[in-house]
Protein backbone atom coordinates (compact mmCIF):
# COMPACT_ATOMS: atom_id res chain seq x y z
CA UNK A 1 0.00 0.00 0.00
CA UNK A 2 1.37 3.37 -1.06
CA UNK A 3 0.63 6.74 0.45
CA UNK A 4 -0.11 9.35 -2.21
CA UNK A 5 -0.80 13.07 -1.96
CA UNK A 6 -2.58 14.79 -4.89
CA UNK A 7 -3.03 18.53 -5.35
CA UNK A 8 -5.92 19.84 -7.43
CA UNK A 9 -7.96 16.75 -6.61
CA UNK A 10 -11.49 18.14 -6.79
CA UNK A 11 -12.03 17.61 -10.53
CA UNK A 12 -10.65 16.16 -13.74
CA UNK A 13 -7.41 14.22 -13.67
CA UNK A 14 -6.73 14.80 -9.97
CA UNK A 15 -10.09 13.39 -8.98
CA UNK A 16 -9.79 10.40 -11.29
CA UNK A 17 -6.27 9.59 -10.10
CA UNK A 18 -7.51 9.61 -6.51
CA UNK A 19 -10.37 7.26 -7.35
CA UNK A 20 -8.22 4.81 -9.29
CA UNK A 21 -5.43 4.77 -6.70
CA UNK A 22 -7.98 4.15 -3.96
CA UNK A 23 -9.50 1.29 -5.97
CA UNK A 24 -6.05 -0.28 -6.05
CA UNK A 25 -5.92 -0.16 -2.25
CA UNK A 26 -3.65 2.82 -1.71
CA UNK A 27 -4.08 5.66 0.78
CA UNK A 28 -4.84 8.95 -0.93
CA UNK A 29 -4.54 12.46 0.50
CA UNK A 30 -6.31 15.14 -1.53
CA UNK A 31 -6.25 18.92 -1.47
CA UNK A 32 -8.28 21.44 -3.44
CA UNK A 33 -10.23 24.65 -3.03
CA UNK A 34 -13.74 23.16 -3.15
CA UNK A 35 -14.65 21.62 0.19
CA UNK A 36 -17.90 20.02 -0.96
CA UNK A 37 -16.15 18.10 -3.72
CA UNK A 38 -13.44 16.89 -1.37
CA UNK A 39 -16.09 15.68 1.05
CA UNK A 40 -17.87 13.86 -1.78
CA UNK A 41 -14.61 12.11 -2.66
CA UNK A 42 -14.04 11.22 0.97
CA UNK A 43 -17.52 9.68 1.15
CA UNK A 44 -16.95 7.79 -2.09
CA UNK A 45 -13.50 6.44 -1.20
CA UNK A 46 -13.91 5.88 2.54
CA UNK A 47 -11.21 5.41 5.17
CA UNK A 48 -8.40 5.40 2.59
CA UNK A 49 -9.09 9.08 1.83
CA UNK A 50 -7.64 12.07 3.66
CA UNK A 51 -8.77 15.56 2.67
CA UNK A 52 -8.06 19.20 3.39
CA UNK A 53 -9.33 22.35 1.71
CA UNK A 54 -6.38 24.36 0.44
CA UNK A 55 -5.39 27.08 -2.00
CA UNK A 56 -1.87 25.90 -2.90
CA UNK A 57 -0.79 29.46 -3.73
CA UNK A 58 -0.79 30.10 0.04
CA UNK A 59 2.65 28.58 0.52
CA UNK A 60 2.87 28.85 4.30
CA UNK A 61 -0.48 27.16 4.81
CA UNK A 62 0.31 24.60 2.11
CA UNK A 63 3.35 23.35 4.00
CA UNK A 64 1.28 22.91 7.14
CA UNK A 65 -1.49 21.08 5.28
CA UNK A 66 0.90 18.79 3.39
CA UNK A 67 2.60 17.80 6.63
CA UNK A 68 -0.72 17.30 8.42
CA UNK A 69 -1.99 14.96 5.69
CA UNK A 70 1.30 13.06 5.65
CA UNK A 71 1.02 12.56 9.41
CA UNK A 72 -2.58 11.38 9.05
CA UNK A 73 -1.61 8.85 6.35
CA UNK A 74 1.44 7.72 8.27
CA UNK A 75 3.95 8.73 5.61
CA UNK A 76 4.29 9.68 1.94
CA UNK A 77 5.53 7.75 -1.08
CA UNK A 78 4.30 9.78 -4.05
CA UNK A 79 3.40 13.47 -4.35
CA UNK A 80 1.44 14.36 -7.48
CA UNK A 81 1.50 18.08 -8.26
CA UNK A 82 -1.62 18.32 -10.38
CA UNK A 83 -3.11 21.71 -9.43
CA UNK A 84 -3.26 24.02 -12.41
CA UNK A 85 -5.46 26.22 -14.54
CA UNK A 86 -5.96 27.69 -17.99
CA UNK A 87 -6.81 31.31 -18.76
CA UNK A 88 -9.79 32.73 -16.84
CA UNK A 89 -11.85 34.35 -19.58
CA UNK A 90 -13.92 36.63 -17.34
CA UNK A 91 -10.89 38.40 -15.85
CA UNK A 92 -8.80 41.16 -17.47
CA UNK A 93 -5.82 39.69 -19.37
CA UNK A 94 -3.05 40.55 -16.89
CA UNK A 95 -5.06 39.55 -13.82
CA UNK A 96 -5.84 36.23 -15.48
CA UNK A 97 -2.23 35.62 -16.52
CA UNK A 98 -0.77 36.56 -13.13
CA UNK A 99 -3.12 34.15 -11.33
CA UNK A 100 -2.22 31.42 -13.81
CA UNK A 101 1.51 31.94 -13.31
CA UNK A 102 1.08 32.06 -9.54
CA UNK A 103 -0.67 28.68 -9.57
CA UNK A 104 0.93 26.81 -12.46
CA UNK A 105 4.50 27.93 -11.80
CA UNK A 106 5.06 29.30 -8.29
CA UNK A 107 2.72 26.94 -6.41
CA UNK A 108 4.08 24.03 -8.45
CA UNK A 109 7.65 24.97 -7.59
CA UNK A 110 6.77 25.27 -3.91
CA UNK A 111 5.16 21.83 -3.90
CA UNK A 112 8.13 20.31 -5.70
CA UNK A 113 10.52 21.93 -3.23
CA UNK A 114 8.51 20.64 -0.26
CA UNK A 115 8.34 17.10 -1.65
CA UNK A 116 12.05 17.00 -2.49
CA UNK A 117 13.05 18.10 1.01
CA UNK A 118 10.69 15.57 2.58
CA UNK A 119 11.91 12.68 0.43
CA UNK A 120 15.55 13.68 0.92
CA UNK A 121 15.12 13.33 4.69
CA UNK A 122 13.09 10.14 4.30
CA UNK A 123 15.56 8.59 1.86
CA UNK A 124 13.11 7.78 -0.93
CA UNK A 125 10.01 8.98 -2.75
CA UNK A 126 8.57 10.08 -6.07
CA UNK A 127 7.59 13.56 -7.29
CA UNK A 128 5.11 13.68 -10.17
CA UNK A 129 4.44 16.89 -12.09
CA UNK A 130 1.66 17.56 -14.60
CA UNK A 131 3.32 19.15 -17.56
CA UNK A 132 1.72 19.22 -21.00
CA UNK A 133 2.40 19.07 -24.70
CA UNK A 134 2.31 22.86 -24.32
CA UNK A 135 5.76 22.56 -22.71
CA UNK A 136 7.12 21.99 -26.21
CA UNK A 137 5.32 24.91 -27.81
CA UNK A 138 4.65 28.62 -27.52
CA UNK A 139 1.47 30.30 -28.70
CA UNK A 140 0.36 33.89 -28.91
CA UNK A 141 -3.10 33.01 -27.59
CA UNK A 142 -1.78 31.21 -24.51
CA UNK A 143 1.54 32.83 -23.63
CA UNK A 144 1.28 32.41 -19.86
CA UNK A 145 -0.05 28.85 -20.07
CA UNK A 146 2.59 27.54 -22.45
CA UNK A 147 5.31 29.39 -20.52
CA UNK A 148 4.12 27.84 -17.25
CA UNK A 149 4.37 24.37 -18.77
CA UNK A 150 7.86 25.16 -20.08
CA UNK A 151 8.71 26.13 -16.51
CA UNK A 152 7.37 22.88 -15.07
CA UNK A 153 9.29 20.77 -17.59
CA UNK A 154 12.59 22.55 -17.01
CA UNK A 155 12.13 22.73 -13.25
CA UNK A 156 11.58 18.97 -13.09
CA UNK A 157 14.60 18.30 -15.29
CA UNK A 158 16.73 20.32 -12.87
CA UNK A 159 15.28 18.51 -9.87
CA UNK A 160 15.94 15.18 -11.56
CA UNK A 161 19.59 16.21 -11.83
CA UNK A 162 19.48 17.39 -8.23
CA UNK A 163 18.11 14.02 -7.11
CA UNK A 164 21.17 12.25 -8.51
CA UNK A 165 23.38 14.34 -6.23
CA UNK A 166 21.78 13.50 -2.89
CA UNK A 167 21.99 10.28 -0.86
CA UNK A 168 18.35 9.39 -1.42
CA UNK A 169 16.32 7.41 -3.97
CA UNK A 170 14.11 10.16 -5.40
CA UNK A 171 12.29 9.71 -8.72
CA UNK A 172 11.12 12.82 -10.58
CA UNK A 173 8.43 12.06 -13.16
CA UNK A 174 7.02 14.52 -15.68
CA UNK A 175 3.70 13.75 -17.39
CA UNK A 176 3.25 15.44 -20.76
CA UNK A 177 -0.43 15.22 -21.52
CA UNK A 178 -2.30 15.97 -24.70
CA UNK A 179 -6.01 16.81 -24.81
CA UNK A 180 -8.12 15.27 -22.05
CA UNK A 181 -11.83 15.79 -21.39
CA UNK A 182 -11.98 17.86 -18.18
CA UNK A 183 -13.84 20.89 -16.92
CA UNK A 184 -10.89 23.04 -18.04
CA UNK A 185 -11.03 21.79 -21.66
CA UNK A 186 -14.75 21.24 -22.21
CA UNK A 187 -15.12 24.58 -24.04
CA UNK A 188 -11.87 24.37 -25.95
CA UNK A 189 -11.99 24.27 -29.74
CA UNK A 190 -9.92 22.35 -32.24
CA UNK A 191 -9.06 19.46 -29.92
CA UNK A 192 -8.05 16.09 -31.37
CA UNK A 193 -6.79 12.76 -30.04
CA UNK A 194 -8.89 13.54 -26.97
CA UNK A 195 -8.71 11.00 -24.13
CA UNK A 196 -11.24 10.41 -21.38
CA UNK A 197 -10.13 11.19 -17.84
CA UNK A 198 -10.45 7.48 -17.03
CA UNK A 199 -8.11 6.38 -19.82
CA UNK A 200 -5.66 9.21 -19.16
CA UNK A 201 -5.47 8.49 -15.42
CA UNK A 202 -5.00 4.78 -16.06
CA UNK A 203 -2.01 5.47 -18.34
CA UNK A 204 -0.61 8.00 -15.88
CA UNK A 205 -0.67 5.52 -13.03
CA UNK A 206 1.15 2.93 -15.13
CA UNK A 207 3.82 5.47 -16.10
CA UNK A 208 4.22 6.60 -12.50
CA UNK A 209 4.58 3.03 -11.28
CA UNK A 210 7.32 2.40 -13.84
CA UNK A 211 9.22 5.39 -12.47
CA UNK A 212 9.66 7.00 -15.88
CA UNK A 213 11.38 10.36 -16.19
CA UNK A 214 9.01 11.68 -18.88
CA UNK A 215 6.04 10.06 -20.57
CA UNK A 216 3.20 11.12 -22.82
CA UNK A 217 -0.54 10.67 -22.28
CA UNK A 218 -1.91 9.30 -24.41
CA UNK A 219 1.07 7.53 -25.93
CA UNK A 220 0.40 8.76 -29.48
CA UNK A 221 1.34 12.31 -28.43
CA UNK A 222 4.98 11.23 -28.49
CA UNK A 223 4.71 11.39 -32.28
CA UNK A 224 3.61 15.02 -32.25
CA UNK A 225 6.28 15.84 -29.69
CA UNK A 226 8.92 14.55 -32.10
CA UNK A 227 7.43 16.64 -34.92
CA UNK A 228 7.17 19.77 -32.75
CA UNK A 229 10.87 19.66 -31.99
CA UNK A 230 11.68 19.65 -35.72
CA UNK A 231 9.45 22.56 -36.75
CA UNK A 232 11.46 25.82 -37.09
CA UNK A 233 10.37 28.91 -35.18
CA UNK A 234 9.37 30.88 -38.29
CA UNK A 235 6.62 28.34 -38.98
CA UNK A 236 5.27 28.57 -35.42
CA UNK A 237 5.25 32.35 -35.79
CA UNK A 238 2.75 32.05 -38.62
CA UNK A 239 0.34 29.63 -36.93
Amino acid sequence: MKKILITGATSGIGRELALQYAQQGHKVAMVGRRTERLEELKDQIGDQAFIHTLDVTDHEKAEQVYQQLIDEMGGLDVMILNAGMGRIQMLPPWESESKLIELNALAFAHGCHFAFDYFKKQGHGQIVGMSSMAALLAHHRAAAYTASKHFIANYMTSYRQKAKRVPADITVTEIRAGYIWTEMTERARGMFWVASTEKAAEQMIKGIEKGKNIFYVTKRWRILAWVAKLVPEWIWNRI
